[in-house]
């Protein structure tokens, strides 16, 4: 069970959230939901054991499975297999080290000690299941859609969305009493996020689970806690629904409305006792009662309540950029392997000046691998990727490998920007994207996910790029910023080379083909490959 008592959370010297309290029992699914920077990552590191600037209680019975939203995999060996870094849930990767050592220290000397040492260490690996351990794991990561191949790869040989897979297969096996999960269906497929919700449905245990998948969020939650930090940007509240979150967003929006009422009645009510007292207040015999209806009014104002103020929706303008030659892209024979695999080979294709090329393939497949390749972050295993001269390129990674914790927003965006744009256009584009106020001073590594995000895309477009290449620019953003963004690129004339598993994005940006790895194989765009979008 997770109790959690008066808690209060800031980050970088800002309270998000205040005085929260709740409980969440065996058994008990809950979604925590709210705009981005409400506050819900900040919420759940804390819950998870990531200490913020947090005070209050918070008190776990059982054993947690935590995870991020960008999982992180600093003080892992660089060599450790994957199924190792598996195994290592429940503590079996190091048995197994253990028991080799004391293997060999049989063999080498069979003594009473050395023997017995042994089959002590055996026996109580054995009770810990971990002779089924591996099959177990397996089986699990079939659900994932993690490959058999992959669990025997080096887990740094990995792209950012197979790590982040495996770190959610490593947190199941472990088999937790209480499962905090930040984004968990992102960088699964259609077949892997049908898996994951029948498992969600059939954990015994307590879940807190934070998800932009309204699937999720209907078929998989038994409650919903809606945290928001209002339009001014004020320091969280949070409310608690029973249900389903099309459920909630009826009970919310009925509560509204109800607010929107009572908070007008309440400032008739003010503005009626405040025209006595300006009518009266002068008055000698009226004066007792003019006092009296002051004392009223600052007892109403203490306690007035707040109209539901609807935040303002991102809109978005982005930068004309330069004009590209009529060909910006061409590749010969790429190829890319890693020690143990190749991932593919024999790419030949070329892109033309305003093309929309999407990446398609399973997980795996080679997707982001391609996209470093063109943005000049990896080098090919064999092949060319050749840019035409005047073309500008500029990259989004769903890593957010371009923030640096301990810069500014601002300080980003200067780093990015062209010489052709000012101090102001830098902030009206943070702007644009919802960055506003002090939050363009604030220390850019405590932002969410979905700001982080945002501050990734807007120093894109500051660098006056244009070619873009997305990898998958849509995770942890919410709806309405996801809309924007969508219909933001779908009128920009520059050229765009991206991966999606988001199937509305992708309409919205309408492509001109899809690229389909590992094969190569380019095909013109009809509505018949978004089945493939969502398997990809």
């Amino acid at each position: 069970m997770l109790q959690v008592k008066n808690l209060s959370v800031a980050v970088g010297g800002v309270t998000l959230v205040q005085g929260v309290s709740f409980n969440v029992r065996p058994r008990e699914k809950v979604g925590v939901v709210g705009r981005n920077g409400a506050g819900k990552t900040s919420l759940m590191k804390v819950l998870g054991g990531e200490e913020p600037q947090a005070k209050g209680l918070v008190q776990v019975k059982g054993g947690v499975g935590y995870l991020p939203q960008d999982p992180r995999l600093d003080g892992v060996p660089a060599d450790i297999s994957t199924l190792s870094h598996v195994l290592s849930g429940r503590g079996l990767a190091e048995s197994i080290l253990q028991m080799e050592k004391l293997l060999l220290a049989m063999e080498e000397s069979p003594s009473d000690g050395n023997i017995a040492a042994f089959t002590q260490a055996e026996e109580a690996f054995r009770v810990a299941g971990g002779y089924s351990a591996e099959s177990e794991a397996r089986r699990l990561a079939a659900g994932l859609g993690v490959a058999d191949g992959i669990l025997d790869r080096a887990l740094s040989a990995l792209s950012g969305g197979q790590r982040r897979r495996v770190e959610l297969l490593r947190i199941l096996f472990a088999g937790s009493d209480v499962l905090l999960l930040d984004e968990p269906t992102n960088h699964l497929d259609v077949d892997a996020k049908a898996w994951m919700l029948d498992f969600l449905r059939a954990y015994q245990g307590a879940l807190v689970v934070i998800s932009h998948d309204l699937d999720l969020l209907d078929e998989a939650i038994t409650r919903v806690i809606h945290l928001d930090r209002g339009a001014d940007d004020s320091t969280g509240t949070v409310v608690e629904y029973r249900g389903t979150y099309s459920q909630y967003v009826d009970q919310r929006a009925a509560d509204e409305i109800r607010q929107a009422k009572e908070a007008a009645a309440q400032d008739k009510e003010i503005a009626r006792m405040q025209g006595i007292v300006d009518r009266f207040g002068a008055k000698a015999t009226k004066a007792s009662m003019a006092h009296d209806l002051e004392k009223r009014i600052a007892r109403l104002e203490a306690k007035k309540i707040k109209s539901p103020t609807a935040r303002k929706a991102i809109k978005l303008r982005l930068p004309a950029p330069p004009t590209a030659p009529r060909t910006v892209l061409e590749c010969t024979d790429l190829a890319k392997a890693f020690t143990d695999a190749t991932i593919f080979e024999d790419l030949s294709f070329g892109v033309g000046r305003g093309d929309r090329i999407l990446i398609l393939g399973l997980n795996g497949a080679g997707k982001t691998s391609l996209l470093r390749i063109l943005a000049g972050v990896t080098e090919p295993t064999l092949g060319t990727a050749a840019w035409s001269g005047g073309v500008s390129v500029g990259y989004y990674a769903q890593e957010h490998e371009g923030i640096t914790a301990g810069l500014s927003l601002v300080d980003h965006m200067a780093a990015a920007a062209t010489d052709e744009l000012s101090g102001r256009e830098m902030r009206s584009l943070l702007g644009m994207f919802g960055l506003t106020g002090d939050k363009a001073h604030q220390d850019a590594s405590t932002l969410s996910g979905g700001e982080k995000t945002k501050l990734a895309l807007a120093q894109l477009f500051a660098g006056r790029h244009n070619v873009v290449l997305l990898d998958e620019p849509t995770n942890n953003l919410d709806p309405s910023a996801r809309d924007a963004v969508a219909d933001a690129l779908a009128g920009w004339p520059g050229t765009i080379i991206f991966v999606s598993h988001d199937t509305d994005f992708v309409s919205q940006l309408r492509p001109d083909r899809a690229l389909l790895l590992p094969d190569g194989t380019i095909r013109h765009w009809n509505d018949d490959l978004l089945s493939v979008v969502s398997m990809a």
